[in-house]
């Protein structure tokens, strides 16, 4: 094979290190494997260690390539990747690509030459958790101040800057990320600390990560068109004072994986140890269709019995568990949902006041907002508190108050400017089973479906802003029609059996 050298790194300490050895001749020669650590070679990005570094400003030219290791862009460098690109995560090293802050990455795809990240395992083979991931730190606050990166990496986000730019993310597919490198330290599909909203990030897919898809810790970048499909655990995590916007995404549960911890569509949170710390986690979602596991098999049952996580079970230590919420909000966290569809989740809404936390409190004072939401095939449609599955008013995320005739996350969906509707079945929100299991699968609405033609769905001030696109229709499509669907061309909902 031919190969082509394109990056060379570090070239200044080279040159220092020549200069030492040629004026101390009694010094032995350069270590040879030292010397592969500065330079990349062929298709191989990395060296296998955990501590490679990309320094400069350099491009990667439209290929396929292998990741191998944990290879950080640092301070001051930056990465472009050509569209079609494909970058394979080496599976023995634990290959994970770490935007430093400080550092940028220009992953600009195309709709029809997407950028994928995906497993070099063989076709039929993958599994989540084949390798790391991505993740990409910044200067934007969060509540913990510097914080260190969730995963393992060395890496640092926070700071000041709210408008920090860590570049762009567009047409990119993740795939079969999350290596657990200790217990409960996987790196999510896309990691995000403290990324500033100079940042682009659209049209991202990833696809059977084996802890979430996305994860924002603090920052307050914004994102349309996000697609997680078939996650580990949580789909669309929020941390650590994050304030961010988010409009149009698809979300769509395996029925046969949920994690130990009791996977969410959205898990939000502001900060455990300090619920009320400043700023507070606040973003604001909007146009978000949220398929659950029921209704995908006539078969489910929500019981380790039946989530045995199929053939995309790693067996890597990563433990199954139950699906639990469409939406989770806790630990004093301020997010609002607009203009979205759920169906088919154990529990609909679950606003719970843990760890000391007055989330509740947040929501009736109006810092939580759920409007123009449709769910629908929910078993029940609120709980209080976390891994109960019961539609009782609690006030701690402990004590059930038994005389209370729903809980409070119930009662506040309804209550929300009666603006929220609950369905029995999905065939009354989406005439289409959206069935992932099954071939042809559709999460566009048909005509006469609820969540078409609409008005007034974007006159609160949460989403008044021009970021929104003003439509007339809730969840991710406007329709079933290919022209209303934004996935086509650049997702990939069966990377199993894809040839790279």
């Amino acid at each position: 094979m031919k190969t082509r050298k394109f990056f060379k790194v570090a070239i200044a300490s080279v040159m220092v290190t020549m200069f030492a050895l040629s004026c101390q001749k009694e010094d032995p020669a350069p270590d040879p494997s030292q010397q592969e650590q500065i330079v990349f070679e062929g298709n191989v990005i990395g060296n296998g260690s955990q501590e490679f570094e990309i320094k400069g400003t350099h491009t990667l030219k439209k290929g396929k390539y292998v990741l191998k290791g944990w290879v950080y862009i640092t301070d001051g460098a930056s990465l472009t990747i050509e569209p079609g690109t494909v970058i394979r995560g080496d599976k023995d090293t634990k290959a994970a690509l770490i935007v430093e802050s400080g550092g940028k990455i220009y992953a600009q795809g195309t709709a029809d030459e997407p950028i994928v990240f995906t497993s070099n395992q063989p076709a039929g083979s993958r599994k989540p958790g084949d390798w790391g991931g991505i993740i990409i730190c910044g200067k934007a606050r969060n509540n913990k101040t510097e914080m260190i990166i969730e995963g393992g990496p060395r890496s640092k986000h926070g700071g000041s800057n709210d408008n920090d730019n860590s570049g762009v993310l567009s047409y990119v597919r993740i795939e079969f990320a999350g290596y657990p490198f200790k217990t409960d330290q996987e790196i999510n599909g896309l990691t995000m600390g403290s990324v500033g909203s100079g940042t682009k990030i659209e049209y991202v897919q990833v696809s059977y990560s084996n802890d979430d898809a996305f994860e924002w810790f603090g920052g307050t970048v914004n994102s349309k068109y996000l697609i997680s499909y078939h996650a580990w655990d949580d789909d669309f995590d929020t941390d650590a004072g994050f304030r961010g916007k988010i409009q149009f995404g698809l979300i769509v549960k395996n029925p046969k994986i949920a994690d130990v911890s009791r996977s969410n569509g959205f898990e939000s949170d502001n900060n455990a140890d300090a619920p009320n710390q400043q700023p507070v986690t606040a973003p604001v979602f909007s146009n978000i269709t949220i398929i659950g596991p029921i209704g995908q098999d006539p078969a489910f049952i929500n019981t380790s019995a039946y989530i045995d996580g199929g053939v995309y079970n790693p067996n890597n230590g990563s433990k199954l568990g139950q699906h639990q919420a469409a939406v989770q909000i806790r630990r004093g966290s301020n997010m609002s949902l607009y203009n979205s569809v759920a169906v088919g989740f154990p529990v609909g809404i679950a606003i719970c006041n843990d760890k000391g936390s007055q989330t509740q409190e947040a929501a009736t004072a109006g810092n939580v907002v759920l409007k123009n939401n449709l769910f629908a095939a929910m078993t029940i449609l609120g709980s209080d508190k976390d891994g109960s599955f019961k539609d009782s008013l609690s006030t701690d995320a402990n004590l059930f108050i038994k005389t209370a005739p729903e809980s409070f996350s119930s009662a506040f969906f309804k209550q929300q400017s009666n603006s929220n509707q609950l369905i029995s079945s999905i065939a009354g929100v989406m005439p289409k089973q959206p069935n992932s299991l099954a071939a042809g699968a559709s999460w566009g609405p048909l005509s006469g479906s609820p969540a078409l033609n609409r008005s007034g769905l974007f006159t609160d001030t949460k989403v008044a802003d021009s970021f929104f696109t003003n439509v007339n229709f809730i969840g991710a499509f406007r329709s079933d029609a290919a022209a209303d669907n934004w996935t086509a061309k650049w997702s990939n909902f069966d990377p199993q059996n894809t040839a790279y």
